[in-house]
């Protein structure tokens, strides 16, 4: 009886989210002001002026009337942004998502229990599934801890997507078929699938109402190795995955008309608990080099990805692995607890599975065999040629600097998360002799159903701090004083966003309101300013902390001429994922990441003069 008290008594993972707080909309005027104050870095005093009549107009025009709709939209729900946000910014995206916006990282195992290692693949893969089944398992019993910022408590709604959940192309929008269930909720699906040379096997991780180990799973996969070794390659359908919008989802049409046996197997993947990838590559990495882990993860094979899957767990041949995600039904934070449990977990046990060897006689994985004609076998060569020309012109490097880390930058008093940001802003500047507009990710989990809004980085006070640096007349202490000042406006700003008074969700919002009541789009969006400071996706750094934790993922560059710069933040280092594309000849991911840990050199000397 005690205990069933005990065991009731404890938090549920979901048990808060009808209580969350909704989603403010922040006042016009207050958003109107920070606006403003952003664009500034970016224009000259007349350009300036003009912005601010252009704007001044707007709040007290056609501005105050969408302000007025958005407030009437947000009292009939908890989360005025949850729809349009999900189509705008993914589901209507009409370009390569797989490319463009899926996120991807290198598992960190090679520090500790997993160094690279051939012949390790399925052993290794075996041991990892193990624990996210029991992820899985924690989460269907709503037992995966409730998260908090200090006393808040986060909505928890992104969890249920990283299992069973997949995104369906549509020819102009695209869907979510989001299948996963708790335990009160009902039936929820079991099944795995793993790609493998170009085939597509499924199997269950429930056998007789129980988890299957990994001796079992590690037979399931030994299976599925065999057999594409020894067999013919498979058709590669998942490359289809990878194909602009609209095509895929014509090509998805065409498949299921050719036959109805295709719509039961591509309803399969989409209600699959994750996607198992076998990659035959072997990517080099040291805990200080990524590099190629990273750009396999993301930009490896694509007849061993399902893209839209919510996640793909790729295990190379090496023993390495990586996450390859769909971004639309989730931000990054959900995917790096569920990683930190499951490496806590493989620590615990060395890297070995110290259970019972036993395997049940449990049935044989499924090849889900599609029927494909000699269309679709040249539409599949046709996207990887596609995918393989575009991904080729990526750079990424991923590095560790490992001259200190979170630990030092503390004891300095300094945020790590400003400090990374404001060196970056040092960099670029250094690089390009000229300000950086800059999207970072602040998270808005306290209210329903939250996700993100946007730090601008590059504000006035960073831009003032960098030119001092560059100034040799600047003194050392007017340099600290400027830096402490970029700090003080970066920590504040932070601390807006995460509590819902941002203004580029409003911005956005407002946008909308005009679009759908059919209005000419408003002065303020197609003004220069708008454009080149970041607003309307146009941001040259995109830009994310994944944390403090072991595990850094990156994303590609918003715009043809940007960086995706994306870092982890651990005790005695931080973890950098930085890109760009090859054929634009004024940015270089590499240098870029070189000159970022120059300046992290350089503020950390700034602090150490101003104590002498």
């Amino acid at each position: 009886m005690e205990k069933q008290v005990l065991e009731s008594s404890e938090e549920r993972t979901f048990q808060y989210q009808d209580s969350l707080p909704s989603l403010p909309v922040p006042p016009l005027d207050e958003s109107l002001s920070k606006y403003l104050d952003a664009v500034k870095p970016f224009l000259n005093q007349e350009e300036y002026q003009r912005t601010e009549d252009i704007v001044k107009k707007f709040e007290n025009g056609i501005g105050k009337e969408l302000h007025q709709k958005l407030l009437e939209r947000a009292k009939t729900r908890r989360n005025w942004l949850e729809d349009w946000w999900l189509n705008v910014a993914y589901l209507d995206l009409r370009i390569s998502t797989q490319i463009h916006c899926n996120i991807g990282g290198p598992g960190p195992y090679i520090e500790h229990c997993w160094p690279p290692k051939e012949g390790t693949q399925i052993e290794r893969a075996c041991v990892n599934i193990w624990h996210t089944l029991k992820y899985w398992d924690l989460l269907r019993a709503e037992k995966v801890a409730v998260e908090r910022s200090g006393n808040a408590v986060l909505d928890m709604d992104q969890f249920r997507m990283l299992f069973c959940t997949c995104k369906i192309p549509g020819v102009t929008r695209d869907s979510i078929g989001s299948y996963f269930k708790t335990e009160t909720e009902g039936e929820c699906p079991s099944h795995l699938i793993v790609l493998c040379r170009g085939r597509v096997f499924a199997f269950d991780a429930i056998h007789e109402g129980s988890m299957v180990t990994p001796p079992e799973i590690f037979r399931q996969l030994a299976y599925i190795q065999k057999r594409c070794h020894s067999e013919p390659d498979g058709p590669g359908l998942a490359a289809l995955t990878s194909s602009e919008r609209t095509k895929w989802a014509e090509l998805r049409e065409y498949l299921i008309d050719r036959d109805p046996k295709n719509l039961t197997l591509l309803e399969k993947i989409q209600r699959s608990l994750f996607v198992v990838c076998l990659d035959d590559s072997s990517p080099h990495a040291t805990p200080e080099d990524y590099t190629e882990v990273a750009r396999l993860g993301l930009i490896g094979d694509p007849t061993v990805r399902w893209g839209d899957k919510s996640y793909n767990s790729i295990f190379f041949s090496n023993g390495t692995c990586s996450a390859f995600c769909d971004h639309s039904p989730l931000d990054a934070m959900a995917l790096i607890t569920m990683f930190s449990y499951a490496e806590k977990k493989i620590i615990e046990n060395e890297g070995k599975w110290k259970g019972s060897d036993k395997v049940r006689d449990i049935p044989w994985p499924e090849e889900l065999v599609f029927t494909v004609d000699q269309k679709i076998i040249n539409e599949i060569g046709h996207a990887k040629e596609l995918y393989y020309k575009k991904v080729s012109d990526l750079q990424l490097v991923s590095y560790a600097f490992t001259s200190f880390g979170k630990a030092l930058v503390k004891k300095k008093k300094l945020h790590p998360d400003t400090f990374v940001q404001l060196a970056l802003q040092l960099a670029y500047y250094k690089c390009h002799g000229r300000p950086g507009c800059c999207y970072e990710t602040a998270m808005t989990r306290r209210f329903y159903h939250g996700r993100t809004e946007t730090i601008r980085s590059c504000t006035v006070e960073a831009l003032e701090w960098c030119k001092s640096m560059l100034d040799p007349s600047e003194s050392t202490y007017q340099r600290l004083q400027l830096m402490q000042k970029a700090f003080a406006k970066h920590n504040k700003m932070r601390k807006e966003c995460e509590n819902g008074k941002g203004f580029d969700r409003h911005l956005l919002g407002l946008l909308l309101i005009a679009q759908e009541q059919g209005l000419p789009v408003p002065e303020l969006y197609v003004d220069h300013a708008f454009t080149a400071s970041g607003g309307g996706g146009n941001f040259v750094l995109s830009t994310s902390l994944t944390g403090y934790t072991r595990f850094c993922g990156s994303a590609l560059p918003m715009v043809d001429h940007g960086y995706g710069f994306f870092y982890s933040i651990r005790d005695d280092r931080i973890v950098t994922n930085c890109s760009s594309w090859k054929s634009c000849p004024e940015t270089d991911a590499e240098m870029l990441a070189r000159t970022v840990f120059q300046c992290f050199q350089d503020m950390l000397q700034l602090t150490v003069a101003a104590q002498l």
